[in-house]
């Protein structure tokens, strides 16, 4: 008798078992079926953002065809010369003679897609091309897997008339610093009312000269006369504003 008492109150505390039944997966979007995934189950697709373009109105004020390329890092994050701060994923430019806040359009000539952008930054410093895109302008138009593309730019004239254009010289890139510093004291003794300076970019080390009187005129009689036996760090006139 005790021990079938013992054995009824040990049954009584022991917990029915309970069958575990597993989640169902989540669900995954199939790009093929229009986001159906199982038969009654749908998921709406991503939304895809795009960044946002300036506005243009009128006609171009000028057109230039050329070679265009694309700058991401390690230029993301750091100061252009506009003064703002490079963001890869806006739809931004840079440019080496048009005023800085021109908005242009870029049109791949191969495969017609085209986007607004708007110069903030100086470039690109390599012959042959007339505007570097940001990462997000160059996905836009088809330029960023091949990396250069033949364009052309159309540019827009501003609001407001932009001031007189101010203009210097760079020379580089220069991988070794002490290349650089040697044509900056060239440079030193031969344009003695001249600014001369040696800086470092992200891409090697660079000489500027500004001129006294800060014209195209004079910064392309500066370019004229510089000679370096680097084949890759050429003079390019700027403009600066």
């Amino acid at each position: 008798m005790l021990s079938a008492f013992l054995l009824l109150a040990v049954g009584c505390h022991r917990e029915t078992p309970r069958a575990y039944r597993q989640p169902p997966p989540p669900a995954v979007t199939n790009a093929n079926n229009g986001g159906r995934t199982r038969p009654g189950r749908t998921v709406e697709p991503p939304v895809q953002t795009t960044p946002s373009q300036p506005d243009v109105e009128g006609r171009p004020v000028s057109s230039e065809t050329g070679l265009a390329s694309w700058y991401g890092p390690p230029y993301h994050g750091r100061k252009g010369a506009d003064g703002t701060v490079y963001d890869q994923n806006a739809m931004t430019a840079a440019n080496l003679t048009l005023p800085l806040g021109t908005t242009v359009r870029v049109t791949n000539l191969a495969t017609g897609q085209s986007a607004v952008v708007r110069i903030t930054d100086r470039g690109p410093f390599v012959r042959g091309r007339i505007i570097d895109l940001s990462l997000a302008a160059a996905k836009a138009i088809g330029v960023y897997l091949p990396g250069v593309a033949r364009v052309r730019v159309d540019a827009f004239a501003p609001s407001t008339p932009p001031p007189a254009g101010r203009w210097c010289v760079q020379v580089g890139a220069f991988s070794r610093e002490k290349d650089a510093i040697k044509l900056k004291d060239q440079l030193s003794r031969r344009y003695t009312t001249a600014k001369v300076i040696e800086f470092a970019g992200p891409t090697g080390h660079w000489v500027r000269v500004n001129p006294l009187t800060p014209d195209k005129a004079s910064a392309n009689e500066v370019a004229a006369s510089i000679r370096t036996p680097d084949p890759d760090a050429q003079p390019y006139i700027v403009r600066t504003n």
